[in-house]
């Protein structure tokens, strides 16, 4: 099949879909029509906003499609006459058989991992707060259990001591459109040969998870050991964010604080309890852990703006024997 004759329908909805779908638009493919998210309510006043797959589908001319229920029948009738040969998912739901198997090519999937590892929702968060030095990309085909088919490609990438949640995700997103295009590449010149996952899993038997994570998920658990908590806040740095409360006296009102970004203290104490914060009220803020401390870098108070800690002590002063819950 040539490139040009390729019908391709693209799914996504996030800003890391739009880096896969620009890649099939600039290097010349068919995309005969973009299926994603309903526009939703967001920002001062709550307006309608379109997805960012969204946006960039219609600044390029591209059809549009934006089901409600992926089992509508008038849905599911424009997307069978759209004709398409495979349909490119990229962060978007979980599909009905009656959608993926539709197209004679099949449709395939970009997860950002090493598949069969970090199956779920959430795998750049999850690969970051287990403190993997290892992940990547993988292309596989749509089956019935949710991030389970065959294999088409995988691209491996180090994770740097320095990575957080945000720089793991742009890098992510570029590698999985070089990935997504020469997934492309292969179905068109038909020389696609998959991996069953379960052949992986003879090798490494122990699955790590990626579920989706909640607001409850992201509390910082100060009596898990300093390495722990650096992965968790670089892990959720930007978002969805690590928060904390800070608790200054039993008449106080707790606030919420949000951690974007911390260091391991070398040396730190180990004697005060868990939660201790240690600080000049100038310069540093430590956190007390089960086997050192951490140096807060990043940080927003509820209802104030981010800002470096030099920064936010300027403005706030921590009470003596003030602890972090």
């Amino acid at each position: 099949m040539e490139k040009k004759t390729l019908r391709i329908v693209f799914m996504g909805t996030p800003e890391f879909a739009v880096e896969s779908l620009r890649a099939l638009v600039e290097n010349k493919y068919n995309v005969v029509g973009v299926i994603t998210m309903p526009d939703k309510p967001a920002g001062r006043g709550y307006k309608l906003q379109p997805s960012a797959v969204k946006q960039y589908a219609l600044q390029h001319g591209l059809k549009v499609l934006q089901p409600e229920k992926l089992k509508e029948e008038t849905f599911l009738h424009e997307l069978k006459m759209l004709q398409a040969d495979i349909q490119v998912v990229v962060a978007f739901r979980m599909l009905p058989e009656v959608v993926w198997s539709m197209p004679p090519g099949g449709t395939f999937n970009l997860h950002a991992s090493l598949l069969p590892q970090y199956r779920g929702a959430a795998p750049i968060n999850w690969a970051l707060i287990n403190g993997e030095e290892e992940t990547g990309v993988t292309t596989f085909f749509l089956s019935h259990e949710i991030d389970t088919g065959q294999i088409i490609f995988r691209e491996k990438t180090p994770v740097y001591e320095d990575d957080n949640a945000g720089i793991l995700h742009d890098r992510l997103m570029v590698m999985g459109a070089k990935l997504v295009l020469k997934t492309v590449d292969a179905i068109t010149q038909g020389n696609v040969t998959t991996i069953p996952q379960r052949d992986l899993i003879a090798n490494d038997p122990v699955l790590k998870t990626a579920p989706k994570i909640f607001t409850a998920t992201c509390r910082v658990d100060w009596y898990k050991t300093a390495v722990e908590v650096y992965n968790f806040i670089r892990g959720l740095s930007p978002y969805p964010t690590a928060w904390t409360e800070i608790y200054a006296g039993e008449t106080a009102e707790p606030l919420r604080l949000k951690l974007y970004g911390g260091e391991v203290v070398e040396g730190g104490n180990t004697t005060l309890v868990p939660g201790t914060i240690i600080t000049d009220n100038k310069t540093f803020l430590h956190v007390v852990v089960k086997d050192g401390a951490i140096r807060l870098t990043d940080l927003q108070l509820s209802g104030k703006k981010r800002m470096e800690v030099t920064d936010f002590l300027r403005g706030y002063v921590f009470p003596e024997n003030t602890r972090l819950h």
